[in-house]
Formats: C-alpha cells, sequence, structure tokens
C-alpha cells in the first residue's frame, strides 16, 4: 500500500482538480480557460477527455507505415497545455504548441506504443487515427493511466478542443481562496449549476479503497490476534508452572539456580513458538506472494520482513511467558513440598 501510494506515475497528480464543461462553459471553453488561467494561484489550465485512472478513450483503429499487426491502445484528447498541467514528460520531439498551426492534426504517443509500433524515428511519421490523418509531434515518456494492477501500455495523445473536462492546476497552499474565485468564475459561466470538483488524487486513491480497507481490518485483527495468543501464552505458563511445581521445587533444592528454572519453562513453550513459525512463515508467504500476483508493480516479499517478525515473536513470546516463569522458580520450594 505504501508502493501504490509513493509510486511515481510519470505524472503529477498533486493539487490538480477536474470538473465538466457543462452549460456555457462547454459552449464558452477557450475562453472560459483563459479566464481560468487569469486568477491568482491557478498554475495552468486545459481539457480533456475522460481521465487517468481509467476512464479513457482508445481502440484498435490506428494505421501507420509498417503496421504488422493490429494494438489495441489507450488515449485521450486533449487542448493546448495538457502535457504542462500533468507535468507529463517528453522524451522525444515536443508537446503541443500554439506556435505551430499544424499541431490541432498532432499526435504525441508514449514510449510503449512507439516500440510496440516499430517505429525507430516518429517524430514526423504521418498516422491515421480512425481514419483521420494526423502526424506525431512528440513521445512522452510512459505514465500509469490506469491502475497499479496493470502494466502501462500503448497509449496516445492526440489534440481536440472542447472535451468532457476542464482540467486546472492549483499552486500549493492557495487551494482554498483559488477554489472560491474558480466557483465564483464557473458560475458567473453557469449561473444556478453546483460547481462539482474532483481532486486527482481522489480519484487515484479510490481506485484502492478496497486495499486500503484490507490493510486497516488486518492491523486490527493481527493486533487481536496477538493480545489472545499473549492471554493464552500467559494462562498456559501459569497452568505448567502449577502443574510442575513440585519437579521446579526438587529442582532448586538440589542446586538449580533460578535463571536455569525459568530458561527450563521458557525453552518448552519457544519450541512450540518456534514449530508454529516453521509452519506459518511459509503459508504467510505464498497468500501473500499470490495476492501480490495480481498488481502489475508490487513489491518483493523478502527474507527480512521474516526475520524481523520472527524476532517479534520469540521477544513477545519471552516477555509474556518470563513473568510466571521468574515467579515458579523464586518460588519457596519448602513451601511447595509441604503442600505436596
Amino acid at each position: 500500500m505504501q508502493l501504490i501510494q509513493n509510486k511515481n506515475l510519470g505524472y503529477n497528480r498533486d493539487n490538480i482538480i477536474h470538473f465538466a464543461n457543462d452549460g456555457n462553459v462547454g459552449a464558452e471553453e477557450t475562453s472560459f480557460i483563459n479566464d481560468v488561467k487569469n486568477i491568482p494561484g491557478v498554475v495552468n489550465a486545459t481539457n480533456m477527455e475522460g481521465d487517468l485512472v481509467g476512464n479513457h478513450s482508445g481502440g484498435g483503429g490506428i494505421n501507420w507505415p509498417g503496421k504488422t499487426k493490429g494494438i489495441e491502445f489507450g488515449g485521450t484528447y486533449c487542448d493546448f497545455d495538457f502535457p504542462e498541467t500533468m507535468g507529463l514528460q517528453m522524451k522525444e520531439g515536443r508537446s503541443f504548441s500554439r506556435s505551430f498551426p499544424t499541431d490541432t492534426s498532432g499526435v504525441i504517443f508514449n514510449e510503449t506504443a512507439i516500440k510496440m509500433m516499430g517505429l525507430k524515428n516518429p517524430v514526423g511519421t504521418q498516422v491515421q487515427l480512425w481514419g483521420l490523418k494526423q502526424h506525431i509531434i512528440g513521445v512522452v515518456k510512459d505514465f500509469n493511466y490506469e491502475s497499479v494492477y496493470n502494466k502501462v501500455g500503448p497509449f496516445f495523445i492526440s489534440y481536440w478542443k472542447n472535451r468532457s473536462n476542464i482540467v486546472v492546476k492549483i499552486k500549493a497552499g492557495t487551494q482554498k481562496q483559488t477554489l472560491a474565485s474558480l466557483e465564483a468564475l464557473y458560475k458567473k459561466y453557469n449561473p444556478g449549476l453546483p460547481f462539482d470538483y474532483v481532486f486527482m488524487d481522489d480519484d487515484y486513491r479510490a481506485l484502492y479503497v478496497s486495499e486500503q480497507r484490507v490493510a486497516v481490518l488486518s492491523r486490527y485483527f493481527a493486533g487481536i490476534a496477538i493480545i489472545i495468543s499473549c492471554l493464552g501464552l500467559f494462562g498456559l505458563a501459569a497452568f505448567t508452572a502449577q502443574k510442575r511445581q513440585k519437579e521446579i521445587s526438587i529442582r532448586k533444592i538440589i542446586g538449580a539456580s533460578v535463571n536455569n528454572i525459568a530458561i527450563m519453562l521458557s525453552a518448552d513453550f519457544l519450541k512450540l513458538v518456534l514449530l508454529a513459525v516453521l509452519v506459518a512463515f511459509p503459508l504467510a508467504w505464498w497468500a501473500m506472494h499470490a495476492w501480490l500476483q495480481g498488481f502489475a508493480y508490487r513489491i518483493n516479499i523478502g527474507a527480512g520482513i521474516f526475520i524481523v517478525a520472527g524476532g517479534l515473536i520469540i521477544g513477545i513470546t519471552i516477555l509474556t511467558i518470563s513473568y510466571q516463569a521468574i515467579r515458579a522458580a523464586m518460588a519457596n520450594p519448602v513451601k511447595s513440598l509441604k503442600t505436596e
């Protein structure tokens, strides 16, 4: 879960909101976006089709020189400034620019798409997107446009104005006042309509709600299991000490020290705990390894986590039973034997 939250997705989702271009916002989108950019606290603004958490366009209707096989592409349509707003990194060529009028028929592909298409010098190559002639102006570095359950696939970014979502990058620390200004502007264009926006961070977290829930419940249940186990060990240690009271007394009389007796009692429990560890650890590794296979990007379960867990288990066991073991070892043997 830490990997999911901290993974470099290839774009910057921090402080980015998106909202639908309903009503007059869609009808006067260019004017609206220009007004948005003039709001203090707005870093950049653009539009796009869908989002970057799995809701995107795509298909197999793309043709290019030397095509020998069909490829299913993901993709989005956007206005100028989309790569800049999202913090996408260009590998070759450039982004869409108002300085180049032909960019309205330009398209950008990601690294994976170019590799699968087999294009060695992609910039300037003529392609067709569903029969529409376009030319490649740049190659963007791979970025995650779906859940990390899936590997990055071939993806295109095509210029097309008036798409479904307005995307706004807000300067960190100015969210409250900037959002208030955005709402006022939105209602100026769309009187009476609510300003419903979503942070891209929230979109991303929503992909893993069930995993987060499992992580939280696992911590609670693990804690409960440890407490119950400790209570059971404590009770069993007390019962064993009471049952072996005569043996302990005789050992003390013939010269056994408190440490010797405490170690003797503790060793019996540690043997059982070590046996449980030998059974549980392979099963735990198998279960977690199988679960992680569902993610395209995942951590590796090394030996370190089991060494640490094993050490903690032994430590908790010793702390739990030491009180009863030492108490039994320090008891007066004369009283114990007299009682017997």
